[in-house]
This record gives structure tokens, C-alpha cells and sequence, in this order.
């Protein structure tokens, strides 16, 4: 009988670490269990072209590998784990069992409290049928739209609905928009750029009380202010996808707790990836955290996948430099490393420098693409791992026991070459090629699955 690994989660970190499984030789069953109806898309696109319409859903989905012979189950997600007895289960009380599990569920979007989340002019951002939901809210209403949050979602979604000429308010309880995540800077910058586009822009306030009435949404702020909207849009930050994981006696407060290996603490033969993961970055002082990027779902899903076949013992510490980017009203914004970290900043070639303990740990340039591939190599530099650094596996407060899960998946079946993704990530990447995904409007070329399952139902080719 063939061993079976078990991928929860079906979009980007999923599908990477289910295409390295088999360049590494497992040769034996991958299911994915995906919650939405849709294979894999890019997320990037959802707050920019879904959004205008300049892109359909099929523009979205992403290309995967055409080898990656999986079974997909749709429209099915995890109900319940049992670490223990290596099962999972599924809607209409399916037991799967796993030699091997990926957790990569992701994020879901944060629930805002007081907010008429059942009013249907109320939206959140976070899948493909939401950013399908909230275009034909906007497409089929008129007046003002108003988005909650000025991270980068809620700038993004500003950005394209004026793109649609349609009025925006923007509110958002800091004083600037992205201001902790891009520095003052090029915060002060798009916060500019927004109010010259014509965004009614309502920053360091609160919201007192919201009003449903037939023809939209009355918005009272703490300021006196009163937004009178007929759509919503709620971008107030994600929360890790663990429901599904309460009662599996997993640490699973904000995020699932894994070692610096991506092994999930206190279980055997299951690993985490991308939002939803929470590790210790060895490279950025090793204190436990999640990173929600892109890239990092990218080089964080085939990490995860070479570490769980070659086992805890074998395995290589999962160490990047996070990327990540925005593109606003024509501006790209680009970042390198954990500027959230820094206690101070300075001038880096023209970049702004975020500063830790003396040590570079991030950089943020707008409209400075060659300047970040140039001074990323800096960020390894500065921030070397070192060689003899031990595992971290657990908190102090957990109990020791949890350490003791040390056994390997069983690999008899399986050539397991060397790990390349883990090893690679303490080695400058070429920033240039793995930036962002395209963003030019096109058709992903992608492979057909083998078999795809709408929830749990009879397989169809």
C-alpha cells in the first residue's frame, strides 16, 4: 500500500509544496483538501485586477506543475485533526487518513466588532468569490464606497475602485497610511498620493456606530464624521485558519506553533507553511512569528515539503529574507527582510533602512527596483545564521514531551535527494526573478487535475 500525504490547504502554499514532494521522488498519493470551489489562483490580483475587471477568474489561476498527479478535493475542508491517529476528517464524517500532512491553510479575514457583517453591501477580502462579490456591489450601486483598514489591502482596494471612478472613503484608525510597515517616509508618500487621486481620506479615527438604512450604510466616526456608503469593504488584517485544528492538542494561538524546521511542535509527521505557519526565523532573532507574503507561501510550501520527507533529524532550518510589494496608483513599493523589527531607520543607497541591534533588518525603496536586488544581499550579510545554531522545537512553556516526536516519515518507498529550497534560503536569491508574481494580463498555463471532489462527492474527471 502506498503512503499518503495529506495537503490542507489548496492555494499557493499548497500546490509549491505538493509540486516538491514529487521533484523529490515521493512517489506515492498527494490529496489536497482545498475549502473553495476554485483550483489555485494568484491572491495579488484580487484587490487590483478582479477588483477593476480587468482580469476573469480563469487570468487568475496559477500554473502548477503538470506532473503533480493529485487528488484534489474541492469544496472540502478540514473539519478536525487527530495528530495522534494521523487522521483527518472531512464534511460528511470522512475519515482520511495520512502518513505525512502540510498544513497550509492560510489566512481568513479578520472579523471587525459592531459591523453588520450580514448586510450583503458588507464585504471582506480574502478569496476569489469575495473580490467577485464586491466588483458586482460596485458595478451595481452608486455613491460612495468605503474601505475600513489602510494596510496594504485596503490602499490597494482604494486605489482600483478610483481606478473605476467611482468615490472612496478611506478610514483607518493610524494617523498614515501603511506608516509602520513602509516607514514615515513613503507612508507620508502614499498617503499623498491617495488624497491627490481624489480619496476622502478620514485617518486616527474610530468607528462609534454604523446605521443600515435602505439606501446604504451610515459610518459615525470618533471624530464627529459621517460616511453615508453603499458598499463596504473591511480590510482590518487576517486571522490564522486554525479553527479546524481546536482540540487536536496543537498550539494554535495565532498560528500553528512548528520549530524552526517548519515541524509542527508536538506532533510527528506534520508540517506547516506559509500565514498560517508560526516559526522561529533563526536569521531574525529567533523569536516565533508569521509572515504574510507571498513569497514566503512560495519558498515556505517546498521548505516544508523537502523537510518533511527527510524527517525532523535530517532536516534544514527554514531561514528567508521576506519580499514583498505594492503597486499603487502607478508606484511600486518594494521591501526586503522584517522592517516591522527596527527601532530605527537611515538611509540606505537612497532605501530606507530599518535598524535592530545595529543590524540591518529590512529595507523599503518606492520606485527603486534595482536598489533593493543590490543591497538584499546586505540583509544575509548582516544577518548570517549560524552554522551551530541548535533546532529550536518548543517554548519554555510547553511541555517536553512535545520534543520527543523525532521519527522520520516513513521513506521506504521513497528517494529523497538532498534539500535544496532549505539550504537555499541562506543564500541570496536573484530578488529579481522572485519579487512578485507576473502581473501583466494573461492566460496561466495550468495542468488538469487528475481527479477533482466537490465536497466529498463522487470524483469527476
Amino acid at each position: 500500500m502506498s503512503e499518503r500525504i495529506v495537503v490542507v490547504g489548496g492555494g499557493l502554499g499548497g500546490v509549491r509544496s505538493a509540486e516538491r514532494l514529487r521533484e523529490m521522488g515521493f512517489d506515492g498519493q498527494i490529496t489536497i483538501l482545498s475549502a473553495e470551489r476554485h483550483l489555485p489562483y494568484h491572491r495579488p490580483c484580487l484587490s487590483k485586477q478582479m477588483i477593476t475587471g480587468e482580469w476573469t477568474p480563469d487570468d487568475s489561476l496559477l500554473s502548477f506543475s503538470g506532473d503533480l498527479d493529485a487528488e484534489w478535493r474541492m469544496n472540502s475542508p478540514a473539519l478536525h485533526l487527530d495528530p495522534k491517529s494521523q487522521s483527518v476528517w472531512v464534511p460528511g464524517g470522512e475519515e482520511i487518513k495520512y502518513d505525512g500532512m502540510i498544513i497550509a491553510t492560510g489566512v481568513d479575514a479578520r472579523a471587525m466588532g459592531g459591523a453588520p457583517r450580514h448586510d450583503p453591501r458588507v464585504h471582506v477580502l480574502r478569496t476569489l468569490d469575495d473580490a467577485i462579490a464586491i466588483r458586482k456591489n460596485i458595478r451595481q450601486s452608486q455613491g460612495l464606497v468605503a474601505v475600513i483598514g489602510g494596510g496594504f489591502i485596503g490602499c490597494e482596494l482604494a486605489c482600483s475602485i478610483r481606478h473605476m471612478g467611482r468615490d472612496v472613503a478611506l478610514i483607518v484608525r493610524s494617523p498614515a497610511l501603511l506608516g509602520g510597515v513602509v516607514g514615515d517616509d513613503i507612508g507620508k508618500k502614499i498617503t499623498e498620493a491617495h488624497v491627490e487621486h481624489g480619496v476622502r481620506l478620514a485617518t486616527g479615527v474610530g468607528i462609534k456606530h454604523w446605521v443600515r438604512q435602505p439606501g446604504g450604510i451610515g459610518i459615525h466616526l470618533s471624530d464627529g464624521q459621517v460616511f453615508f456608503a453603499s458598499c463596504v469593504v473591511l480590510a482590518v488584517g487576517a486571522s490564522p485558519a486554525v479553527d479546524w485544528l481546536r482540540g487536536s492538542g496543537l498550539d494554535i494561538s495565532d498560528g500553528v506553533l512548528c520549530d524552526s524546521t517548519n515541524h509542527v511542535v508536538g506532533a510527528e509527521n506534520l508540517v506547516a507553511c506559509g500565514d498560517v505557519a508560526r516559526w522561529p526565523n533563526m536569521r531574525f532573532n529567533g523569536a516565533v512569528r508569521r509572515v504574510e507574503h507571498w513569497l514566503n507561501a512560495v519558498e515556505g510550501g517546498r521548505a516544508a515539503a523537502e523537510n518533511l520527507l527527510v524527517g525532523r533529524s535530517h532536516a534544514k532550518t527554514y531561514t528567508p529574507v521576506p519580499r514583498f510589494w505594492t503597486e499603487q496608483y502607478g508606484m511600486r513599493v518594494q521591501g526586503a527582510g522584517l522592517p516591522v523589527l527596527g527601532t530605527d531607520t537611515t538611509d540606505v543607497n537612497g532605501l530606507t533602512g530599518f535598524i535592530a541591534n545595529g543590524k540591518l533588518v529590512g529595507i523599503v525603496g518606492l520606485e527603486s527596483p534595482g536598489k533593493i536586488i543590490t543591497e538584499t544581499p546586505e540583509l544575509f550579510r548582516q544577518n548570517e545564521v549560524e552554522t551551530n545554531t541548535p533546532v529550536w522545537t518548543q517554548p519554555e512553556e510547553e511541555p517536553a514531551a512535545a520534543a520527543a516526536a523525532e521519527e522520520a516519515l516513513p521513506t521506504s518507498l521513497i528517494p529523497v535527494p538532498e534539500p535544496v529550497a532549505a539550504l537555499a534560503s541562506s543564500v541570496p536569491p536573484s530578488v529579481s526573478s522572485s519579487m512578485s508574481p507576473p502581473l501583466q494580463r494573461r492566460r496561466h498555463s495550468r495542468s488538469r487535475p487528475e481527479m477533482v471532489r466537490s465536497g466529498g462527492g463522487r470524483a469527476r474527471p
